[in-house]
């Protein structure tokens, strides 16, 4: 089958290595274009589009899927069908029509739950034990169409965003591949959502990346899970400026603290809650990189009864 690509971000990659080992042939990438990156901002490929110029794959990288030139190459390139991970950008009535099987979508939840660009994100910010991956046609709505197939994934206690993004994006290339092939055959049948159980999972800001030490522990450590690595959890140091945070540990044992408040030890360093206390694992000073709590603590000089999130 004649197929065109679209992804832009790293966890794209698994898929398009897995359609350009597969018996499908992959004329061309649809990636968003070069964006500013890095300390000194210059602009830099996606690594999809790094990817596919190795491949010798043509890529395609318009400002929208609007743009009346991309969508007369999309008509002459004639795919039956367009993949699509993590593209970025919405797609019109007008593109959606021109593939033979449409645009065939791998979303990492289990539809109709999570709908929308960040759905790893509030999976493990709800305290999910399970989520998944789903493939379904895209329709004009978000994230509506009708699903071809599933798989699943445990949330394990200690996931970041990241880690189980990561985990999907592998099972999630299998199920791409295999749907892929399932329509290539003529046997797939895909399923018409539910109108029960649908959750919408917006993109995360900086400002739901803040900690809020007066929630309990659990509400805490999920927060800080989902915003790793993006948007990056973060809170203010005792003399408030921006302090960021890895993920932490429940200290179920340890003495209460008042909200926001810091132990610091000789290994570790304990911050209060609105329940038990966490240990704070790695943290990132304002203009440091990251460290270890214990060693910002030694070179801290924090004064008795100092705290997180009080400036």
């Amino acid at each position: 089958m004649r197929v065109l690509f679209a992804g832009t971000p790293a966890v794209a990659l698994p898929s398009l290595e897995a359609l350009l080992a597969s018996r499908h042939e992959v004329v061309a990438v649809l990636t968003r274009p070069d964006a500013p990156a890095g300390r000194g901002r210059s602009l830099r490929p996606s690594p999809v589009k790094q990817r596919a110029l190795a491949a010798g794959l043509e890529v395609l990288t318009p400002d929208s899927p609007r743009d009346p030139d991309f969508q007369s190459r999309l008509a002459e390139l004639a795919v039956a069908c367009a993949p699509v991970v993590a593209y970025g950008a919405l797609l019109p009535a007008a593109v959606l029509e021109l593939p033979q099987y449409g645009w065939l979508n791998l979303h990492f939840s289990l539809l109709p739950g999570w709908r929308g660009a960040a759905p790893v994100q509030h999976a493990v910010l709800a305290g999910d034990e399970v989520t998944g991956a789903s493939t379904f046609r895209i329709e004009t709505g978000l994230d509506t169409g009708p699903v071809y197939g599933t798989t699943t994934e445990t949330i394990h206690p200690r996931d970041t965003s990241g880690a189980l993004l990561d985990r999907l994006s592998h099972s999630g290339a299998a199920l791409l591949l295999a749907t892929l092939d399932a329509i290539d055959s003529g046997v797939a049948s895909p399923v018409v959502q539910s109108t029960e159980g649908v959750s919408f999972a917006p993109r995360l800001t900086v400002g739901d990346a803040l900690v809020r030490w007066e929630h309990p522990a659990l509400a805490v450590d999920r927060r800080i899970r989902a915003c790793t690595p993006a948007p990056g959890a973060w809170t203010t140091a005792p003399d408030g400026s921006h302090f960021k945070l890895g993920p932490v540990t429940l200290a179920t044992d340890a003495p209460r603290l008042g909200p926001g408040e810091i132990l610091a030890g000789k290994h570790a360093v304990l911050v209060g809650t609105g329940t038990d206390p966490v240990e704070l694992g790695e943290v990132a000073p304002a203009g440091k990189r990251p460290m270890a709590a214990a060693d910002w603590a030694r070179g801290a000089h924090l004064d008795p009864g100092a705290r997180l999130g009080a400036a």
